[in-house]
């Protein structure tokens, strides 16, 4: 595809330089790009493949060209003309209007649409609106906001929302088309409908935050840089619609968990466990800040209550002095009262440490019965019960359970700790 005209004064890059650029630009630009796009066309489906086919010419040009000084710029040039292309090559295809028309249409589009949600002063929180809309289904919904706003990849998607990974990738498909072939406006809803889409734009940030500490096939297994944007993200969110629940206890979640990224890997990139970890690394602003953001949300019903007592378990945690003062039994409880609310095997799962810790690790092996069904893909659910089959004195067991949740795992940081852990096993 052809990019926009070189810079003036631009001169060759160094193919690395030109690759860190290219992906400084996924991150900076990838969200606020596509979001213009999709709201001067109205569809979403092009824009994401011309934004796309716009970062593969930055990266087969920038290395020749230059890096231009408004990367930004650049991409939507080059992705606005790729959906030109696109829609004149739809009108020769229907052979029912001439390309003038196309031109004049999209060109009037552009004027309508130059800001169609000023109300959200933040682009990116606009996308993740208009990717919720109530026509949508709530998976669908989930999926949509996760691919344009946060950049994921089905794959990576798929492992979120635990399902298969072609599951995913027809879901999505799905999505598009029915936002390109119903006419359902893509924008963001008026300021007194905003309320309407808050659970799922809830739901959306705390996966894009979950996403920063899920496993990847990347090397880098975290991405702070996601965990942060997140936050910012409720944070917006929270001044936007000020005293909601569900938004003020995601964010004292956030806050709570994200306080303990510097001590989740040591020096070497090895994966370092809650009880191991150094807390004098934890971000100790962050936990003053996510408590007293968590004491202002009263006891509630649904999704504010789920957040709410998710931000308890993280608080026992970010107050407990050691690891070995840490309160196992209020953990529990709090995590049986989430997986009543819920019905979660997820929840169970964690729900099985807590109680092994305080009842013994038989009693965190019963309660994991039925959650390799539940979890079919889930390579935790191997690696606690090998954990606690080895705590009960039943080594080759756990080695077999050792090795089927290597058989799963993705992220490399994670599959050299279940090693070493398989290795410790057999000694």
């Amino acid at each position: 595809m052809a990019g926009p005209a070189r810079t003036t004064g631009a001169a060759a890059t160094e193919p690395a330089d030109a690759a860190d650029a290219v992906d400084r630009a996924w991150r900076a630009h990838w969200s606020p790009v596509l979001g213009l796009l999709i709201g001067q066309f109205g569809r979403p489906d092009l824009a994401e493949d011309a934004l796309a086919d716009a970062f593969v010419a930055a990266a087969r040009r920038w290395p020749a060209d230059g890096v231009p000084s408004s990367p930004g710029a650049w991409l939507l040039t080059a992705a606005r003309r790729r959906v030109l292309d696109r829609l004149r090559a739809e009108a020769v295809h229907r052979r029912k209007e001439p390309l003038m028309v196309v031109d004049e249409r999209t060109r009037a589009l552009a004027v309508e649409a130059t800001d169609p949600g000023a109300h959200v002063s933040d682009d990116r929180l606009r996308l993740v609106f208009a990717c919720c809309h109530p026509a949508l289904a709530p998976e669908a919904r989930v999926a949509l906001t996760l691919r344009f706003v946060a950049g994921l990849a089905t794959a990576e998607i798929a492992r979120l929302l635990l399902v298969q990974e072609p599951t995913m990738a027809a879901r999505l498909t799905r999505a598009k088309k029915r936002l390109a072939a119903s006419g359902i406006p893509f924008a963001t809803p008026p300021p007194e409908r905003l309320d309407e889409r808050l659970d799922v734009v809830a739901t959306v940030l705390y996966l894009v935050f979950t996403a920063a500490y899920h496993p990847t096939d990347e090397p880098d297994p975290l991405r702070t840089a996601l965990g942060d944007e997140a936050i910012r993200l409720v944070r917006v969110l929270d001044g936007l619609l000020p005293g909601r629940p569900v938004v003020r206890a995601l964010l004292a979640l956030l806050l709570l968990q994200h306080s303990r990224r510097d001590a989740r890997l040591d020096d070497a990139g090895a994966l370092v466990l809650l009880p191991d970890q150094d807390r004098s690394r934890w971000h100790a602003d962050e936990i003053a800040e996510g408590l007293a953001v968590l004491r202002s949300v009263p006891p509630g019903v649904g999704q504010a209550e789920e957040y709410r007592l998710q931000a308890l378990v993280a608080a026992e945690h970010a107050t407990a002095p050691t690891a070995d003062a840490t309160r196992w039994g209020v953990v529990a409880d709090l995590y049986g009262r989430l997986e009543e609310l819920t019905g979660s095997p997820v929840v169970r799962l964690a729900r099985a440490v807590a109680v092994a810790e305080t009842e013994g690790p038989e009693a965190g092996l019963a309660l994991l019965d039925g959650l390799d069904a539940a979890l079919p893909s889930h390579h935790r659910v191997p690696s606690v019960r090998a954990e606690l089959l080895a705590r009960a004195g039943r080594p080759a067991e756990a080695a077999a359970s050792f090795r089927a949740a290597l058989g799963l795992v993705h992220n490399p940081v994670e599959r050299r700790h279940l090693e070493g852990r398989l290795a410790a096993t057999e000694a």
